[in-house]
């Protein structure tokens, strides 16, 4: 396993951040997903070592996180969320002082430097000066400075903030490029669920410091229950309260359709009994696709 961690925990004071976490990870981009709280910007920091766990231990890359953290930053990416920059440099400057201090020679950093900034998009922009950037180049460059010192792991916070919708795509195409053609392990951490389905195979979901789900995405979204869009003429109220003791969930949409959430030992022909007790009329039926969205919102426990 390239990260494996257990039993962390980790509180400010009364507040429980992390509550006895554990999870590895192994190989492409894993989604970390939760909550504003939910302790993903912890768990990120103690990974790093910035943060010193009350409970627990762990691996990363086969070094130990509490002893080694000296060893495992010279093989970590970090894009934090938050801007980083020094004003007064130019991006190439910049970028290959970020790979000095990650123990690259002065000559090696700067030739990285150059590498990195035409991989991310900003190879026409080197030379300009930081203060000069907009949002999305710097979020871009971000992404350089952690990757100059050839990382085989990297953590990326909110990598598509403040980018526009191109913007987006093009960042998202590198982050796959890093996991599937680079071959470098990627931890992604974001609030956009769209970003982690696109480009994520695995999912954490973390939830008031605890992992509430872990797993392959395609697995996790046909969990449990199965999805359907529905138009019924008639009383839609009679004929949920019969499907309510199946253990069905249901929202309605503002044009009237209704999203039912069927338990998968359920047999969908109960749908249509249920609408026979009722007196109701199903005008439409068709299976959906059970999103990531809907797991998610399901395992934090969001109606």
């Amino acid at each position: 396993m390239s990260l494996e961690v257990h039993h962390i925990s980790f509180s400010y004071g009364p507040i429980k951040a992390l509550d006895d976490v554990s999870l590895s990870l192994e190989g492409g981009a894993i989604g970390l997903l939760g909550p504003n709280g939910a302790g993903k910007t912890t768990l990120i920091k103690i990974l790093l070592g910035f943060l010193r766990p009350e409970k627990g231990y762990g691996q990363i890359l086969g070094y130990d996180i509490l002893s080694e953290q000296k060893k495992i930053r010279q093989f970590i990416g970090y894009m934090p969320e938050d801007d980083c920059f020094l004003p007064g440099m130019d991006a190439v400057t910049f970028t290959a002082f970020f790979g000095e201090l990650a123990g690259m020679p002065r000559q090696e950093a700067m030739k990285r430097a150059h590498e990195v900034l035409f991989y991310v998009g900003l190879g026409e922009a080197r030379y300009r000066l930081l203060e000069t950037y907009s949002a999305g180049m710097r979020q871009r460059l971000k992404l350089a400075q952690a990757l100059v010192h050839d990382p085989k792991l990297l953590f990326l916070d909110e990598p598509t903030s403040n980018l526009d919708p191109q913007g987006r795509v093009e960042v998202l195409e590198l982050i796959k490029d890093l996991a599937n053609g680079k071959g470098i392990q990627i931890l992604l951490s974001s609030h956009i669920l769209s970003d982690i389905e696109t480009v994520c195979e695995n999912v954490v979901i973390l939830n008031r410091g605890k992992v509430v789900a872990q797993g392959k995405i395609k697995e996790l979204k046909t969990m449990n229950f199965r999805l359907y869009e529905i138009k019924i003429k008639g009383e839609k109220e009679k004929w949920l309260e019969e499907l309510r003791p199946l253990g069905c969930r249901a929202e309605i949409t503002e044009d009237g359709l209704i999203r039912l959430y069927l338990p998968s030992e359920v047999d969908s022909k109960e749908i249509f009994v249920a609408a026979l007790k009722a007196g109701i009329q199903i005008r439409h039926f068709k299976p959906s696709q059970y999103s990531l969205e809907d797991f998610f919102a399901r395992a934090v426990g969001v109606d």
